[in-house]
């Protein structure tokens, strides 16, 4: 398993490089913005994990850039900027997950196995290749999401709780079963990450079409259906 590290701080950056070749992981670790451009034009990696104040090239931009050259790589932000808006941001560069500083490397190995295992897993719990509702397709074999013919382009997570919901469309799924079955963590209710998400989702699902899929559940959840 290939995973790609920018992060400055020396010591923070070679603690958890340790870390992850203990649990057999190829780790590269580059200081600056600008050298994890060089890489990632370079190489190709299972896992890409970015801070965000880096020297020469910020994170947010080589996340831009990162989902652009690899757009199915499972990609985490860790970063000291924690508040609602600087997650909003790294979501909408194509973070699939965001870990803010301080953290205990038991999480932030949690959070990659689950980003690395949902992405190797294929088609998940199912044996069909195709999910639909309405005119909403989800191709499990080739990872790609269609609504009326129109290619969707989604980042990991996006692809994940997606899939989750359509797995279970026309049920009620509240954010305990979302941050179970798609996050892999224990549920954490000060965190409001599942509506950031949703959210997101649901712009680039919903948006300009008639018949809306996704649905709030005032006190409830979501539910994926059609109408």
């Amino acid at each position: 398993m290939q995973v790609l590290l920018v992060e400055d701080e020396q010591a923070l950056a070679q603690f958890i490089r340790k870390g992850f070749q203990h649990e057999g992981y190829e780790l590269t670790v580059a200081y600056d913005g600008l050298v994890g451009q060089s890489l990632l034009r370079q190489h190709r990696y299972d896992l890409i994990i970015l801070d965000v104040n880096l020297p020469h090239v910020n994170g947010f931009e080589l996340c831009r850039e990162a989902r652009a050259l690899l757009p199915g790589v499972p990609l985490l932000m860790l970063t000291a900027l924690d508040s609602l808006d600087d997650k909003v941001m790294g979501f909408e560069a194509g973070a699939d997950d965001y870990l803010a500083k301080p953290f205990a490397f038991r999480e932030l190995l949690l959070r990659a196995r689950a980003l690395t295992r949902r992405h190797a897993a294929g088609g998940g719990p199912t044996d069909r290749q195709v999910l639909r509702l309405a005119d909403l397709e989800l191709n499990l074999t080739g990872k790609v999401v269609t609504r009326a013919g129109q290619r969707i382009p989604l980042t990991t997570r996006e692809y994940a709780l997606l899939e989750y919901l359509l797995l279970n469309q026309g049920r009620v799924v509240s954010r305990v079963d979302i941050t179970e079955k798609v996050w892999d963590l224990n549920f954490d209710t000060t965190t409001n990450v599942i509506d950031v998400y949703v959210s997101h989702l649901r712009k680039k699902i919903d948006k300009g079409h008639e018949v809306k899929l996704i649905h709030t559940m005032v006190g409830m959840g979501y539910e994926m259906r059609a109408g």
